[in-house]
C-alpha cells in the first residue's frame, strides 16, 4: 500500500484496531489543541532572518530533496570507521602507525568538536554508528521505504523526560571506559576497534527496538555535547518558514511521513523548534512538507544560546555535568590529582581512573559551579517571582519536568548555565589539541603502512606541527576566545531574562560575569599546569 492509498483510509479505518498496520510510520506526534497565543512573539527571537535561508537556491533545494543525500553523507564515514574496525584488529600494534587509532584520536575527535562549535550536529548528519543502524531499520540506503526492521517501540516517558542527562550519563560512562583502558592514548589498536564494535552494537540494538533515532536522541555519548556545545553554531536546521501554516496543517507528514520523506527521526517539530538543539539535519522534514514550508536556514553564531526565551533545565545540568568531566580531564594531569589517584588505588585496588575520585571531582566542579550560580540569584534576585513565572516563557518547563517545581532557582540556574556554553565548548575543544598538533602527521606514515611504506624510521611519526610553548598558548587563546563569547552571550542574555528578576541588576550581572571568567580563567591555568599533556 502507497502513502496516497493510506491517506484514502476513512475515520472508522483509523479508530480500527487495524489501523496500524497501514500507518507507514507509527504516531510520533501527541495531538494536542492548536495554542496561537503570542506564538509570533515566542519564536522572534529564534526565528532565523529569512534572507538567510540557504534552501532557496536551487541547486542547494535539488540536493536536499534528493534522497541519496545523506548516504552519500555517511557513506564516506562508514568506510573509514569500518577500516579502523578491521585494521584496529588485523594491523600493525604501534598505535602510532595503525591508522585507526590515528585517525580516531588525532584527527576525528578534534574535527568532531570543531564542527560542533562552527555548525552545530553537522556529525549527526554523516555519523557512521546511527547511519549504519539505520539503514538496518529502514531496510535501504536510502529509498523511502513503508515498512521498518525491528520492534519499533516508543522510549518510556518517564525515562525521556531525563532528556540529555541520559546522554551525558552515557558520555561520563565512555569516558571512564576509556580512561581505564588508556583507548585514546593511543593505547591498543584492537581497543579502539572493540570500542567502536560497542557503539555500533548498542546503536543498531536501540534502532531496532526503538523507533526512528531513540538512540540518537537520548542515548548517543555525543548527542547532549553536540546538542549543546552545538548551540553556538550559525547552522539553525531545518526551520518552518510560516508558522501559521505549520499550526493550521492537517496532515503533519513532516512528522507522520509522506512518500518523499520519511517523518522526522529525531521527533523534532519544525513549528516548535527554536533552537538547533535537536536538528540532525537529515532533510527529511524538508523533503515530506507538503507545503513547501520548511527551509534550512543559517543563523548568527550563538544564536541557539542567546534566543530561546524557553530553556531546558535538563541542558542546564548537563552543561554542569560536562564542564566537570572536562575539568576533571584537566585536574587528572597535574601531580596533585596523581597523587590521589594513588592513594586511593592502594586503598580500593582499583587503578587509574578510581570511580570514587573520577566521580567525585566531576559532580564537586558541577555542583561549585551550581552552587556559584544559585547564591548570585538568591543574594540579588527578587525574593517573591510569583507574578513573574507567570508571565515570562523563560521560567517555563514542560510539566513533571526535572527542577519544575523550583522556580526561583530555575529562573538563575537556566540562563546563566547556557551562558557558559562557549567556554564550555571551547575548554573540550582546547582539550583535544595536543593530540592535534603533535601526532596528526603521523597518519601520514599510518597510511603508508597499508603498503609497505611506512613505519616508525618516517620523519613524520614524531613530527609535531607545533611545540608544547606554542601548543599551550594556542589552548588558552581558544579559552579566552571562549570567555568573551561566553561573556557577550551573557550579557544579551542578562538584558532579557535576568534584569527582570534582579533585586540589584548590576551586582546580579557582576557576579553572573564572575563566574564566566572565573571558569575561563580556571581552565587557562589548568592547561598552564599541564604543559600540553596529552
Amino acid at each position: 500500500m502507497t502513502i496516497a492509498e493510506d491517506k484514502k483510509i476513512t475515520e472508522a479505518d483509523r479508530n480500527a484496531d487495524s489501523f496500524e498496520h497501514y500507518d507507514p510510520i507509527k504516531q510520533a506526534v501527541h495531538l494536542r489543541p492548536k495554542n496561537k497565543d503570542n506564538i509570533h512573539e515566542r519564536f522572534e527571537s529564534t526565528d532565523p532572518p529569512k534572507k538567510w535561508e540557504v534552501s532557496k537556491n536551487k541547486r542547494v533545494a535539488a540536493i536536499l530533496k534528493d534522497r541519496r543525500l545523506q548516504f552519500l553523507l555517511i557513506l564516506p564515514n562508514q568506510i573509514v570507521f569500518w577500516v579502523v574496525i578491521v585494521l584496529g584488529i588485523a594491523g600493525t600494534a604501534d598505535p602510532m602507525l595503525n591508522f585507526g587509532t590515528t585517525i580516531t584520536w588525532f584527527l576525528w575527535f578534534c574535527l568532531v568538536f570543531v564542527m560542533m562549535a562552527v555548525i552545530g550536529r553537522a556529525w549527526c548528519s554523516m555519523c557512521p554508528f546511527g547511519g549504519f543502524a539505520e539503514w538496518l531499520q529502514r531496510r535501504t540506503f536510502w529509498q523511502r521505504t513503508q515498512k521498518t526492521l525491528g520492534l519499533g517501540k516508543k522510549f518510556p516517558e518517564p525515562l525521556a523526560r531525563w532528556g540529555f542527562l541520559l546522554s551525558v550519563v552515557s558520555f561520563l560512562i565512555l569516558t571512564w571506559i576509556e580512561e581505564f583502558f588508556n583507548i585514546a592514548g593511543p593505547g591498543s589498536p584492537w581497543e579502539t576497534s572493540y570500542m567502536v564494535i560497542g557503539i555500533v552494537t548498542a546503536a543498531v540494538a536501540f534502532f531496532l527496538v526503538f523507533e526512528r533515532r531513540t538512540f540518537c536522541r537520548y542515548i548517543c555519548p555525543l548527542s547532549a555535547l553536540i546538542g549543546s556545545v552545538g548551540a553556538m553554531g550559525s547552522v539553525a536546521g531545518f526551520r518552518t518558514k510560516d508558522r501559521d501554516v505549520c499550526m493550521d496543517c492537517k496532515t503533519k507528514d513532516c512528522m507522520r511521513g509522506s512518500e518523499e520523506g520519511f517523518g522526522c527521526p529525531w521527533y523534532t517539530w519544525p513549528g516548535s523548534a527554536d533552537s538547533n538543539l535537536s536538528c540532525g539535519l537529515c532533510s527529511e522534514c524538508y523533503k515530506a512538507c507538503p507545503s513547501d514550508n520548511v527551509g534550512l536556514f543559517l543563523q548568527p553564531p550563538l544564536t541557539s544560546v542567546i534566543a530561546p526565551k524557553r530553556r531546558r533545565a535538563d541542558i542546564a545540568l548537563s552543561v554542569l555535568l560536562l564542564w566537570g568531566l572536562v575539568i576533571y580531564q584537566q585536574v587528572n594531569a597535574t601531580n596533585v590529582f596523581a597523587s590521589l589517584d594513588n592513594w586511593l588505588t592502594n586503598k580500593t585496588g582499583i587503578h587509574y581512573p578510581n570511580p570514587i575520585d573520577y566521580v567525585g571531582v566531576i559532580v564537586i566542579v558541577a555542583l561549585i559551579t551550581g552552587a556559584l550560580i544559585l547564591a548570585a540569584g538568591f543574594a540579588f534576585g527578587k525574593k517573591n517571582l510569583d507574578s513573574y513565572k507567570e508571565s515570562q516563557p523563560v521560567l517555563a518547563t514542560p510539566q513533571k519536568s526535572l527542577l519544575s517545581k523550583h522556580p526561583k532557582a530555575l529562573a538563575f540556574l537556566l540562563p546563566i548555565s547556557y551562558g557558559l556554553i562557549p567556554v564550555v565548548g571551547a575548554d573540550y575543544l582546547a582539550r583535544q589539541l595536543p593530540k592535534f598538533f603533535q601526532h596528526v602527521l603521523s597518519l601520514i606514515p599510518a597510511v603508508g603502512a597499508w603498503f609497505g611504506h611506512g613505519s616508525a624510521k618516517s620523519s613524520f611519526y614524531t613530527k609535531a606541527i607545533l611545540g608544547v610553548p606554542q601548543i599551550v598558548a594556542v589552548q588558552i587563546a581558544v579559552i579566552g576566545i571562549g570567555t568573551l563569547a561566553s561573556l557577550w552571550a551573557m550579557n544579551k542574555i542578562f538584558n532579557r531574562d535576568l534584569k527582570p528578576v534582579s533585586r540589584s541588576s548590576a551586582a546580579l550581572r557582576i557576579s553572573s560575569f564572575a563566574i564566566i571568567l572565573a571558569c575561563g580563567v580556571g581552565a587557562s591555568v589548568l592547561y598552564f599546569i599541564m604543559h600540553a599533556a596529552n
